[in-house]
């Protein structure tokens, strides 16, 4: 009886280390279009290191102390009789990673590009620098839709076109998606860090530092804002019941000379003086609790607002990352010869199989 033939093992691998000797002599059969192809893409890696502009990194950081209104509880029970609320916090919606993305908001930062700032002698908005180094005008002088455009540092932001907005609509996307990065160091310390990356050196140091002061003055006003409300309250209650004891007291000295040489048996000539008197002391007990309420408030304002400590600031000239020659002639020559063997195995193996 005959055997039926098996397939060893050896006799495939056979096969496999015969494929693979067919094909490294295939592509070595191409090595002139293989080197060709990666001499082309080396010189246009060079050339791409050339033109490539410098990253230019503006990094700011700082610290937040943020004082909690402690031991104050009785004092403060006293403000609840006049039916206000000196004591409590701001409230903690800037909290942890709240804070950092107050920093990437579209209302920050557009805050912040139209901040006036001096670039080549002249004042102008930080959208305009933006527009000016990125030569985007350059196209605009023949469109009148756009010819006519102008950001003005500290415009109205309420009073912008349909056009302005898109401008800066894509402005902000731009910025926040390559050129902004915020980040707590640690979660545990109350340190925040800026990174602003931009092609031009004094774009990335103005915005890091005009977003951090403009973030900075919106937490402040917002984390005590209930406080500087509840105070301000206070002194107009003050000026309004010294301006009643003043009438007051000028009151009781008209009724005083209405009545000077005054029959002692006529008393009811004396009544005038006698309500009078009564509105000086009322008033005069009133006063001394507003003038306390109103420094206990002043205390309180103290408290809940925020210090923010900048640690470091951006320093010319600012760290930079450029895509040097001998990167971009390797990575260019490689991926020329990769991309090259790779098509010339699919062209091969469509071939085998058409």
């Amino acid at each position: 009886m005959d055997k039926i033939p098996v397939q060893s093992d050896e006799l495939s691998l056979k096969d496999l280390v015969g494929k693979i000797k067919e094909w490294k002599n295939y592509l070595f059969s191409k090595w002139k279009i293989i080197i060709l192809i990666a001499f082309i893409g080396a010189a246009l890696g060079l050339t791409y290191s050339i033109i490539k502009k410098p990253i230019y990194k503006a990094t700011l950081s700082f610290a937040l102390e943020d004082e909690k209104s402690g031991g104050l509880g009785g004092a403060l029970g006293l403000a609840s009789t006049f039916g206000l609320d000196v004591g409590g916090s701001g409230g903690g919606i800037f909290e942890g990673s709240n804070l950092t993305e107050l920093f990437k908001s579209r209302s920050m930062v557009e805050k912040t590009l139209l901040s006036p700032v001096t670039f080549n002698g002249k004042n102008m908005s930080l959208v305009e620098m933006y527009l000016e180094i990125n030569k985007l005008r350059d196209g605009w002088d023949k469109d009148p839709k756009y010819a006519s455009i102008k950001f003005l540092p500290d415009a109205d932001r309420t009073k912008f076109t349909r056009v302005q907005d898109s401008i800066l609509g894509d402005i902000y996307g731009n910025l926040s998606k390559t050129g902004l990065s915020v980040g707590q160091k640690d979660k545990k310390i109350s340190i925040i860090s800026i990174d602003v990356s931009s092609t031009n050196e004094l774009f990335a140091k103005f915005f890091c530092e005009s977003l951090a002061r403009q973030v900075g003055l919106f937490y402040v006003d917002t984390k005590s804002k209930k406080a500087r409300m509840n105070m301000q309250i206070l002194e107009r209650q003050v000026d309004s019941v010294r301006r009643e004891l003043n009438n007051a007291i000028t009151g009781v000295a008209i009724a005083n000379d209405n009545t000077f040489g005054l029959n002692p048996a006529l008393n009811v000539k004396r009544t005038p003086s006698a309500k009078r008197q009564v509105d000086v002391q009322a008033n005069t007990a009133i006063l001394t609790e507003l003038v306390k309420q109103t420094e206990l408030a002043k205390v309180t304002l103290r408290k809940e607002t925020p210090l923010i400590q900048v640690v470091d600031r951006p320093i010319l000239p600012l760290a930079k990352e450029r895509f040097g020659k001998a990167k971009g002639i390797l990575l260019g020559g490689f991926a020329g010869g990769f991309l090259t063997i790779i098509y010339l195995m699919l062209k091969r193996l469509l071939n085998y199989f058409l």
